[in-house]
């Protein structure tokens, strides 16, 4: 599957702070080819753009930082302005796991999953820790989201034993 990464840091893009993400991606994202990596400040518009022009490139596009409650924090705001779905199953599961690793600052993320127009988009926040829990987390769950999106999933997955659908 294609993955396309889109950083939102000010601190990045402005090069005030190392870019630790793309390499942690690079090295962590089990059965995705990285198909591009951008970095962009915490701007509306400019999030947005990315994220559209990933979605066109990608199956799965993670966009890391602007999770949490900071004025400056717009990354979901963006992303809800262009998607057509939310899938709160994903956010609500990168907490889970995050809580486990590191208590209850991992409640204050606003992380969560969404469709744009035939990809998958995960908003994450940006701290390392938090990108390999959501790379974890959609090598496991992206493929079938991606083919639920798409209209290809299924396939007698959801079957009960006696043939009855969910």
């Amino acid at each position: 599957m294609k993955l396309a990464l889109v950083i939102t840091s000010n601190s990045v893009y402005w090069g005030r702070r190392r870019d630790e993400i793309t390499e942690l991606v690079r090295s962590r994202a089990k059965g995705f080819e990285l198909v591009s990596a951008t970095v962009v400040p915490n701007s509306l518009g400019e999030i947005r753009a990315a994220v559209l022009s990933a979605a066109q490139q990608a199956d799965v596009v993670l966009v890391t930082g602007g999770t949490g409650a900071s004025p400056r924090d717009v990354t979901i705001e963006a992303i809800e302005g262009v998607a057509s779905k939310r899938l709160p199953g994903l956010g609500e599961e990168h907490r889970r796991r995050s809580y486990a690793l590191i208590g209850a600052r991992a409640l204050g993320s606003r992380a969560e999953g969404y469709v744009v127009g035939r990809a998958l988009v995960f908003a994450s926040p940006g701290n390392p820790h938090a990108v390999s829990v959501a790379l974890d987390l959609l090598a496991e769950a992206a493929e079938h989201i991606v083919e639920e999106i798409r209209g290809t999933g299924h396939g007698g997955a959801h079957e009960r034993k006696g043939g009855a659908q969910e």
